[in-house]
């Protein structure tokens, strides 16, 4: 059994080490899934905290403060420049849409040592955050005879 192990171990290695691998590790990427909310993944969050997150090879396990974010209907606040628990990015800032922003994909751009990579994150049609006045709710018991 070790020796089955140690065959499909340095069978794959082999192959991974002939496939070119330009600028490995460098990540970006709007908000991150949650243990109890999937499907955060590059998509804003309206109502809520939205944060871009990118993994940049820099100092130690920290990216270089050169490092920024940009986006042409983003705003972008407060950096932290450290590894995040449970998310794989180690510089992280705040942002926000900008007013008149409609319903699409957009880019949101990492400038990390001097390049840029960009991912594309989707913006949605806001949803209704009350319900009419005078509207049946659902579970109040006010359609019950």
């Amino acid at each position: 059994m070790v020796a089955i192990g140690a065959a499909v171990l340095a069978g794959p290695a082999t192959g991974l080490a002939q496939q070119p691998q330009p600028d490995p590790g460098v990540t970006v990427q709007l908000n991150d899934n949650t243990a109890y909310e999937l499907g955060l993944v590059n998509k804003y969050v309206h109502g809520d905290s939205n944060v871009a997150l990118a993994q940049c090879p820099g100092e130690g396990l920290k990216a270089p403060r050169s490092t920024t974010f940009s986006s042409p209907v983003l705003s972008v606040g407060k950096y932290d420049y450290g590894p995040l628990i449970g998310v794989p990015a180690n510089v992280s800032a705040e942002v926000e849409l900008k007013e008149g922003t409609a319903p699409g994909a957009y880019p949101l751009t990492v400038n990390c040592n001097g390049k840029s990579y960009t991912a594309t994150f989707s913006v949605p049609s806001r949803q209704v955050g009350a319900v009419p006045s005078g509207g049946a709710r659902a579970g109040d018991g006010s359609m019950a005879s």
